[in-house]
């Protein structure tokens, strides 16, 4: 896992990609030439057409790149429920594709629970916030938490909601990630 590249790549199929920071789907064509600037969780934004795009991990491919390995996969309880520690380290993997740091250590998780359904696993029940409430990619990131945690062995019902208050702030940011942007 890698971050602040500026690593040169060309399309080598088409393939889907999201306008940042709009949350637009476009198509990339194969030939087109960008640069990875960001490369975190697996998946990728790059500087293409003038425009910053997030490349999932699925398509990692189409620029050469292979899909990471999620280790949190195996991470499960013995009784078939899902492990909290894996639900934490999978949206630690869970990144705005314009801030080099991950949606925990931002503080934009402000909640997450983890109930026993008594059928197939647990459920979790996940609340987050973002950065700024415009943000266009916030489904886009809301989504990846919701997919992340449902790969996780022993996960049932995922739910992923957004909530504004208390509104985010710079002083939700934890001390190391305000070493690595440089706030400290």
């Amino acid at each position: 896992m890698y971050s602040d590249i500026d690593e040169q790549v060309i399309v080598e199929r088409d393939c889907e990609a999201t306008l940042i920071p709009f949350g637009n789907k476009i198509t990339l064509k194969k030939g087109e030439e960008g640069h990875i600037t960001q490369a975190l969780g697996g998946s990728y934004t790059v500087m293409i057409r003038g425009n910053l795009v997030r490349i999932e991990g699925a398509d990692a491919d189409a620029i050469g790149k292979i899909p990471e390995v999620q280790p949190w996969l195996e991470e499960t309880e013995t009784d078939g429920r899902a492990n909290e520690k894996a639900v934490w380290e999978a949206m630690k993997t869970c990144y705005d594709p314009e801030i080099p740091v991950n949606v925990v250590d931002l503080g934009l998780i402000y909640s997450c629970k983890l109930l026993d359904n008594g059928k197939s696993g647990s459920d979790v029940e996940v609340k987050m916030t973002l950065t700024a409430p415009g943000c266009g990619m916030g489904d886009m990131i809301a989504n990846e938490v919701k997919q992340k945690i449902e790969g996780i062995p022993g996960t049932a019902e995922v739910k992923v909601e957004l909530v504004w208050d208390p509104p985010w702030d710079r002083a939700m940011i934890n001390e190391s990630a305000r070493l690595q942007l440089g706030m400290l």
